[in-house]
């Protein structure tokens, strides 16, 4: 039976990508080795690892003045990372927009070193609308946003703008839509939702902002180094680039972002307005506010959701359950989710709603 990925993350892979990583693991570059027992440092790694930073630079149409890393450590390292590298080491402060789980964590990690002011929150609503209205003071390092909440399926539509520095984690919906990248003075995302295996994070950043904080910096927490070093201070996380740069090329190939963005669009209309329509659903977030990525919905009272449950997974549907601070249903259509999937579990919702 085919499956039908709606996992949260690690993200659905492209069949054909998940088959050429998968003959590297054996036979990489006809060299009869694999591709993780070989030098990080030998010309076959360094031109995938070239590759990767090309297309991101293509792809994103990122401007000249930028470079394009790779590191480990996920997202939850950049929370760490981003404070160390932009804010002042005397009266260094921060603004942030908390959306949900993970930019609470960001603003957190943040707060360690220096002051961190709160400009808005969803929290008084399970973050489920995104803050619209308010302020960003002025004397602040860095603004820091997360443009989509996999969590709680919401997704930021129009990014607010600081005067100074602004800072996004687009982890979980990078390559998923058209943006600006000059918009933003540093992007990060992590690979497991739309590029690749858990392991790798990319970070684009513009040149010009670092080395400014007077911070003393550790080596690994220090951008200039990974960027002085081509992204191989340390041993990369090799077969996590590699699928990365599968994932582009694959992008690259049905159009690019341009393209995706109109499929991902049609994925989320198809499922939103089953939601809407179905009588025994509703959806949790506020809908002018709602992720393409994350649609997460819930059961009215008095459902049978225990039929729900065997009927989506007798379809051969994986990954719906929702997460354990919201419940309910979270269908994640990442990139290599087809529309065909989408259709899957919208003809069980209809079917569910006949019962």
């Amino acid at each position: 039976m085919k499956k039908h990925n709606f996992s949260a993350g690690p993200c659905i892979l492209p069949s054909e990508v998940l088959q050429e990583a998968a003959n590297s693991v054996l036979n990489f570059d006809n060299l009869d080795l694999s591709l993780i027992e070989i030098s990080h440092r030998s010309k076959n790694v360094v031109a995938v690892m070239d590759e990767a930073v090309a297309l991101v630079k293509e792809l994103l149409g990122v401007p000249e003045g930028y470079s394009v890393i790779f590191v480990q450590g996920g997202a939850s390292l950049q929370f760490v990372m981003t404070p160390f590298n932009l804010m002042k080491a005397e009266g260094g402060k921060a603004a942030y927009l908390n959306t949900g789980t993970w930019s609470s964590k960001a603003l957190k990690e943040a707060k360690r070193l220096g002051e961190v002011v709160e400009v808005a929150s969803s929290k008084d609503k399970n973050f489920n609308y995104i803050p619209k209205g308010f302020s960003i003071p002025s004397d602040v390092d860095y603004f820091h946003t997360t443009s989509n909440n996999t969590i709680f399926g919401t997704q930021i539509k129009d990014f607010p703008k600081a005067e100074g520095l602004n800072v996004c984690d687009m982890s979980s919906d990078i390559f998923s839509r058209q943006i600006n990248v000059a918009d933003f003075d540093m992007i990060y995302a992590g690979a497991q939702k739309n590029m690749g295996p858990a392991g790798a994070t990319v970070v684009i950043v513009k040149d010009e902002i670092l080395g400014k904080t007077g911070r003393d910096i550790p080596a690994y927490l220090d951008y200039q180094i990974h960027i002085d070093k081509e992204s191989m201070f340390n041993t990369p996380p090799v077969f996590s680039v590699y699928v990365s740069m599968l994932t582009l090329r694959w992008l690259k190939g049905i159009g690019g972002v341009a393209e995706m963005e109109k499929i991902n669009q049609a994925k989320a209309d198809l499922l939103y307005n089953e939601i809407d329509r179905n009588s025994k659903f509703y959806g949790t977030a506020e809908k002018e506010d709602r992720s393409n990525m994350n649609a997460c919905f819930l059961a009215h009272e008095g459902v049978d959701t225990a039929l729900f449950d065997e009927m989506w997974k007798a379809a051969g549907i994986n990954g719906l359950n929702g997460h354990r601070s919201v419940g309910g249903y979270r269908a994640s259509m990442y990139n290599a989710l087809p529309l065909e999937s989408v259709q899957v579990l919208v003809d069980v919702m209809q079917e569910f709603e006949k019962k």
